[in-house]
């Protein structure tokens, strides 16, 4: 059998390229592995177009749920549909800007309720119901690769989508990260094993494996203070036992670097513990401080830039200072202002092209 090349998109220049089709009206499947983020994507898209989302889980329909139940109009003596409350009605769309219709899980629902779709998707109407001209179709779907419940698309239905394939990627990750307060001990440990963001493999017997959306649980998990045992229990099930001892091992060892407060503020200058992994940890901590820290609107917000640049200079090899200066620009969007931070010339001299070399790579 001749192997199909397939294109894949991080999660952000997929969001690109469906936000375009959106705006033509044409029907977008959003395929991709487990865990992924393709409901996630879907509801900031939503927010991106001021769009409500109406989520519906195809998987656990039945065909007439989609048509609608039968009835009798006595007023002209003949049988109408009454359509389900999920499909929004007129009155609904006219209250919203616009209208998402996300087919969840379209794949694995089964070919009679695939072939009642069919016509939803193909006309924009089912028996005597008709979709508002607000209202935007995008579904979604394992590929029948990871091994999921799934049926294969008729092609006649296929050929009315845009399909889009995601793939992981940990820079787009790394910035939802942030965006939304994932755990430091999370993203200090994935910044430095990138490869552990995402090992689910379909021919695995694991119940457990890494995604992005497991790793987010983890994150959760840490909030609360639990004792190792519990957390290694716990972040087990979430990714794997494997990983989970790593990560609980790495954490323990990030635990001893000196407080970022201390780094700071100027009371701790050298650092004594070497370990990779949990320097990578205390460069994301770091950040994470700093930014708080701008977004108070701390006074001594500049002070504390020259105590982190002056901490990695004296203390971290350069590829960890590219390293750190980049989460500070690029993913944590820092202020830094050149003029006001009074080592950053010559953290300039002496790491600048390293820099200007790695952002050109």
């Amino acid at each position: 059998m001749e192997n199909v090349a397939i294109r894949t998109l991080s999660p952000n220049k997929a969001k690109n390229s469906i936000k375009h089709a959106i705006k033509k009206q044409r029907p977008i499947f959003i395929w991709g592995p487990p865990g992924i983020g393709k409901s996630d994507i879907v509801h900031q898209i939503g927010e991106y177009m001021d769009a409500h989302v109406i989520d519906v889980r195809l998987s656990l329909w039945e065909p007439t749920d989609i048509k609608g139940i039968p009835y009798y109009a006595a007023n002209d003596n003949t049988m109408k549909w009454a359509p389900p409350v999920e499909l929004p009605s007129k009155e609904f769309a006219k209250k919203h800007k616009a209208i998402i219709l996300f087919l969840d899980e379209m794949n694995s629902a089964a070919p009679a309720v695939q072939a009642a779709a069919y016509q939803l998707i193909l006309n924009r109407k089912v028996g005597t119901y008709a979709l508002p001209d607000n209202v935007y179709i995008v579904a979604a779907g394992n590929r029948e690769a990871d091994k999921g419940v799934t049926y294969r698309m008729p092609a006649p239905l296929a050929n009315r989508f845009v399909h889009l394939e995601l793939a992981v990627d940990f820079d787009d990750w790394f910035q939802w990260a942030v965006d939304h307060n994932i755990h430091k001990d999370v993203v200090g440990y994935l910044t430095f094993s990138k490869k552990d963001l995402y090992d689910f493999d379909p021919k695995s017997p694991s119940r457990s494996f890494a995604t992005p959306r497991s790793w987010s649980f983890v994150s959760e998990l840490l909030e609360d203070e639990l004792d190792e045992e519990t957390t290694t229990d716990l972040v087990s099930g979430a990714v794997g036992e494997g990983l989970a001892i790593k990560f609980v091992a790495h954490r323990k060892v990030a635990a001893q670097m000196p407080n970022p407060t201390d780094i700071l503020s100027g009371k701790v200058k050298e650092l004594k513990t070497k370990e990779i992994s949990a320097m990578y940890s205390l460069t994301v901590s770091l950040c994470y401080e700093l930014k708080e820290a701008s977004d108070k609107g701390d006074k001594k917000f500049d002070d504390k830039v020259d105590k982190f640049l002056r901490f990695m200079m004296d203390n971290f090899e350069t590829e960890l200072v590219v390293m750190g200066i980049k989460l500070a620009l690029t993913q944590y969007a820092l202020p830094i202002d050149p003029d006001e931070v009074e080592c950053f010339d010559e953290f300039h001299d002496r790491f600048g092209k390293y820099i200007t070399k790695a952002q050109q790579a």
